[in-house]
């Protein structure tokens, strides 16, 4: 028989889409798509009477279902639908149908062969077309390249709605993701690339629904504060689940140690320097107030990391480490310098958001750099009398489950 994928569509007070989106994706999947497939809607405790238009779409179309929560949250209703579903891969789009649904087949298909565990639409890889406000993508850009600094994540775009999993594999991460809301699927991603599952991205032609009614400074908050309670589990190591992923390429000595704590400590170094750069920015200039911030932060950071990423205490060579660690603020300073003077040579209007987005590109740059210089350099265990430590283990693979298509 052939495989059977449950798409979910979570949705809360979209009465007016609902019937359109949900007649026209069964539509294209009833004549293109050629596996079965099943389309459940999951409410969120609307109150505008989505729940009927729901139910009169279950009992209209042979492949729709409808479920109800009484609380609201993406997060919340996926968990609902995946963690119930007997498919072999779960998916979910969202209910304005933003993403070209000719990129499904190419989504699914990855996970049914095998090659891949989860599977996500990026509109922020080479070969998307996207249309949307220059506020949406600035901050979408943003919030992408602090996971990628911060939480050394390698998927591009962690906020499109279209992914899709091994149900397998989604109901083993399942327990362990704690978010209810719109960081759900990003905490979902976090955890499985920590527990080495293959995530494979499709890029995919996007359209902004101009109707989106998702407070953005709000889901912004709320995703800064999931990035810390993800940081905090990884330090820990609570971020591992009992899913069986694929061999790890073996890192050297002590670096599958030193990577977690270096990208804390560079997430509040960064936050640090980009509220001082704030506040200097009121009393001199941009590239002034650049380079005073990172004089303060980079003397923090080169502390910080010296006692906890590298384990180093004690007042023995911490002036000279110091003094090597400027060198570090040095091309943090050439990066962001540069890149804030050639923002202004293109843009001199350029608002304080825009300069705030040009450092925090140029700091990720500066920041892997920099984390290469002290491991290399700053902090060689034969610049400190050390012996090398050993290479760290190769994670441990018993193969594929055997009941997986």
């Amino acid at each position: 028989m052939d495989p059977l994928v449950e798409i979910a569509i979570p949705v809360y007070n979209e009465k007016h889409v609902l019937a359109h989106s949900v007649r026209r994706l069964h539509h294209y999947l009833e004549e293109t798509f050629p596996y079965r497939f099943h389309i459940t809607i999951a409410d969120n405790a609307s109150i505008d009477g989505t729940w009927q238009a729901a139910l009169e779409l279950e009992a209209a179309l042979p492949h729709v279902g409808a479920v109800r929560l009484e609380q609201k949250g993406r997060g919340r209703a996926l968990r609902h639908v995946w963690s119930r579903s007997d498919a072999d891969v779960v998916a979910y789009m969202d209910v304005d149908l933003s993403t070209d649904l000719d990129a499904f087949l190419p989504l699914v298909a990855p996970l049914i062969s095998g090659h891949s565990d989860l599977a996500i639409g990026s509109r922020l890889t080479r070969g998307s077309a996207v249309v949307r406000g220059p506020k949406r993508e600035l901050i979408s850009r943003c919030y992408n390249v602090l996971l990628r600094t911060a939480l050394a994540a390698r998927f591009t775009d962690a906020q499109c709605g279209f992914k899709t999993a091994r149900t397998v594999v989604a109901q083993a991460l399942l327990p362990s993701v704690q978010d209810e809301k719109w960081f759900f699927d990003t905490e979902l991603l976090l955890l499985a690339e920590c527990n080495g599952l293959r995530i494979h991205e499709v890029p995919v032609d996007w359209v902004d629904d101009p109707d989106s009614r998702v407070d953005v400074l709000q889901t912004a908050l709320d995703d800064l504060k999931g990035m810390a309670r993800v940081a905090r589990r990884m330090l820990t190591g609570a971020f591992r689940v009992p899913v069986e992923g694929r061999p790890r390429p073996k890192l050297p000595a002590g670096m599958a140690r030193q990577l977690p704590t270096f990208a804390i400590i560079g997430v509040f170094s960064t936050i640090a320097q980009l509220l001082l750069f704030v506040l200097l920015r009121t009393v001199m200039g941009p590239l002034w107030a650049n380079a005073v911030s990172l004089v303060i932060t980079t003397i923090g950071n080169t502390a910080a990391n010296r006692r906890f990423t590298f384990g180093v205490t004690g007042p023995e060579r911490a002036f000279r480490q110091q003094l090597e660690g400027g060198v570090a603020f040095l091309l943090g300073l050439a990066l962001s310098t540069g890149g804030l003077a050639l923002l202004h040579a293109l843009a001199p209007e350029a608002s304080r958001v825009v300069e705030i987005a040009a450092l925090v590109t140029a700091n990720g740059v500066a920041t892997l750099v920099r984390f290469m210089l002290m491991r290399a350099w700053i902090f060689h265990p034969r610049r400190l009398g050390r012996r090398p430590a050993p290479a760290e283990p190769t994670a441990v693979h018993t193969g594929r489950r055997d009941d997986v298509r």
